[in-house]
Parts: C-alpha cells; structure tokens; sequence
C-alpha cells in the first residue's frame, strides 16, 4: 500500500546526519547511514527478542543499559546476522570507525544494520562507507540518512512535532524502516527485566530529541509507546534478528529536565507514542504487497495476556489475512483463531465486529443478515476488527497487514 510522504526539511539541533552508498546495495542507492549528536545524550532503546541476535543487536545490548549514547552508525544490505565472532568484530569496528574519524568515544556508538542474514560483512567495503559518511555529517541530512537505513520500502517514513516544555520549544523527529519480516517482539533495555515484552526485512527505528530528559524518563517514554506502536505492528508474523528502536535526547533545549515524574513528563510521552504509532502504521501500510490495514482490538478478555493473544493470533492467521485481502467478511477464520489462540473464553459469549457492523452476536455469526454492510467495511484500505470476549477487563490491539498474491511472490524469490 503506498502512500504518498510529503517531503520537507528535517532539523533537530544538536544532530547531524549523513547517508552514502559504498556498494552494499547493487542498485547503488545509499546503503550507509550515520545519526550523530554534537554532545553525548540521554538514551533508551528496545531490541528484538529473537533467539538468534544479529551483531549489532549484541553491541547494542552491551552498551545501552549505561543510558547514554552520540552516535549511531547503520547500514543497509547486510544484516551482519548470524555471522559469529567475526560479525560481533566488524559490529564494533564500525563503532571504532566512527569514534576514530569524529572524536567519540566508541562506547558512545551502537551499530545498527538490515539485509540479508547470514551474509559476512565486507569489512573495507563498509568501513570506507562509514568515513565518507563521517566526512559528510550535516544538520540537514536527514533524509540522506534515512534513505540509508532503507531496503524493501516503498517509500521513507518519518515525522516530527515540536511542543513546549517549561518555557522551551522542543523539536523531536523520528525516521524508520520496515516492510516484511514484521512482528510485536522488542523488548527494552535497562529497565526492570520483562517490563516491556516488545520487537519487528527488519524494523528499525531512530527518535531523537533537543529535550533534556533522564534515561529513565526516555526508558519509561518507550515503555509507555510500544505496546501501541512498533509491538502492535504485524505484516507477516515474522520477527527480525535486528529489530532496534532508539530514543536520544541532548539536552540543547535546555528546558527543565524531564524525569518520569516531571510534570511535563506525559505531555513529553504523549508526543513520543503518536510519533512512534504514526510511523508504525506507515511500517505495516508498506507492508510487502500489503492492501490493507485492519486494527484489530480485542476487550473484555479474562486478562491482557489473553487479550494479546487472540489479538496476535488473528494477525498471524494466514486463512485471517487472506480473507482480509479478499474482502471477505466471513467471522468463522477470526473466531476459529481465538478459539486455538490459547485464551480463555466462552465461545457462547463472543462478539464481533467489523467496525460497526456486528456479525458475531454471543456466539452465534449473523453475517448473513447484514451481508453487505459488513462487505463495504471490509472492501475498505483500513477498518477494524472488534472481538468482546466477555470475560473480564483485558485490552489488546494490533495493526495487520493482508495477506496477498504479491507477498507471496516477492518473498518467494526474496533477497534484500
């Protein structure tokens, strides 16, 4: 499904950027981008919980839970996953690259990288990549950069907001990439272990801000955005080896320093999650041959553990999405995949909804009798799916993508 992004300057004081292409990508498009801020900053991330952990992922998990972070160096092309010890040197040569050609201290730098998993990385290739991306670091390179982190995408995904904080104008942008290998589990760095079950070729996202802010209040930022945003964002059910989300703050705006219990602490969050959920429904609309979006909510569950997962078993249905694709608004697919989802319910007392159309009334499908309402909700690019299971106060909700012809023939044959 894509969409039309209008293109406009992005700047965030304190922040440069830079994109180039040193051949990993044979179309020649940028394959190398670099996220840099003037001073060190206040930072909080979130990574895949996949098994099988790409390099940069490691290097990032070592060094985010101190909090603070100056630059980010990515690449697109190579996912330098899966390629062992010698992966894990070429994650943190990147870094050593960086620091060396600006000054930084290494520790102060993750790697980030998307593409084909299991391919070795070119080590001169890329490390020529990233000093031409040193030399040109720029306050208006944005789109430069993100065009550097993509791969699949149809088209570039980002935002920005500004909102005032104490007295301060504060500016926040965030770039992503993400169109296939899409699924909810990413899980954040530093805070108290399981908080935030969280994850996502590859979804990659960078969110940087001029704020003053704590780590803990960027961590607690994250936890609140997630479950609504990049975790809630389903394509295809597949998770990466290289799902990274990073929040960094320089503290130039120099506005009263956020902590999570500042009281502008939630107008700060609240900016935050509608950036993070905007540019995760762009990820799932760029879904690979995707014509569809359908929210799915699901209330009433015993517990938000079994909401979640009816919620996430519908939005990895096959036979679900592929009746989403084929505008069928048939409920037996849907209430067959809550029935195995693992949730527990009374299939007597289930209601459904296609938006506002009823077609499950307590147990019992009623699509016959209000065939083509519900036919025109499902013919649309975006409607929700609404499942009450009457068992207690459990939310969920998800974002899904269909399931169509052009997914299965571009995967088919799929080789970032």
């Amino acid at each position: 499904m894509k969409i039309r992004v209008q293109s406009q300057p992005v700047h965030v004081p304190g922040f440069r950027f830079a994109g180039v292409h040193c051949g990993l990508k044979q179309s020649g498009a940028r394959d190398v981008a670099l996220i840099c801020s003037d001073v060190p900053a206040a930072a909080a991330a979130a990574f895949t919980t996949n098994r099988v952990k790409a390099a940069p992922v490691l290097v990032g998990l070592e060094r985010l839970p101190k909090g603070r972070l100056q630059a980010i160096v990515i690449n697109s092309g190579n996912a330098n996953a899966y390629t062992g010890d010698d992966g894990l040197a070429v994650a943190r040569a990147m870094c050593a690259t960086v620091g060396h050609a600006l000054r930084i201290d290494p520790e102060l730098i993750i790697p980030s990288s998307t593409g084909r998993i299991g391919v070795p990385m070119p080590r001169a290739r890329i490390a020529r990549g990233i000093r031409a991306a040193c030399a040109a670091l720029s306050p208006g390179g944005f789109h430069e950069a993100l065009e550097g982190i993509m791969t699949t995408d149809a088209f570039p995904k980002y935002a920005t907001a500004t909102l005032a904080i104490g007295g301060q104008r504060v500016t926040l942008a965030g770039m992503a990439k993400g169109a296939g290998m899409i699924a909810p589990r990413m899980a954040l760095v530093g805070g108290p272990k399981g908080a935030v079950p969280a994850g996502h070729a590859t979804m990659l996202a960078y969110f940087l801000t001029d704020a003053a802010a704590s780590a803990p209040a960027l961590r607690r930022a994250l936890a609140l955005a997630l479950p609504q945003s990049f975790n809630a964002a389903i394509v295809d059910g597949d998770t990466s080896t290289n799902d990274t989300v990073v929040l960094m703050a320089n503290g130039l705006a120099q506005n009263p320093r956020l902590t999570p219990g500042a009281r502008a602490f939630p107008a700060f969050a609240h900016a935050v999650a509608a950036m993070m959920t905007r540019l995760a429904r762009m990820v799932v609309k760029d879904g690979e041959g995707a014509t569809k979006v359908i929210d799915i909510v699901v209330r009433g569950a015993r517990t938000a553990r079994d909401a979640a997962r009816v919620a996430d078993t519908i939005a990895r249905s096959p036979l679900c999405k592929a009746a989403f694709f084929g505008g069928d608004p048939y409920a037996g697919r849907v209430v067959c995949a809550a029935g195995y989802s693992g949730a527990t319910f009374d299939p007597g007392q289930l209601d459904v909804y296609l938006d506002d159309v009823q077609v499950v009334r307590r147990g019992r499908e009623i699509v016959g009798q209000v065939e083509r309402r519900a036919a025109a909700v499902t013919r649309r690019a975006e409607f929700t799916l609404t499942l009450d299971l009457h068992a207690g106060h459990g939310e969920a909700f998800r974002m899904a993508a269909d399931l169509t012809v052009d997914y299965v023939r571009f995967n088919s044959a799929y080789r970032t």
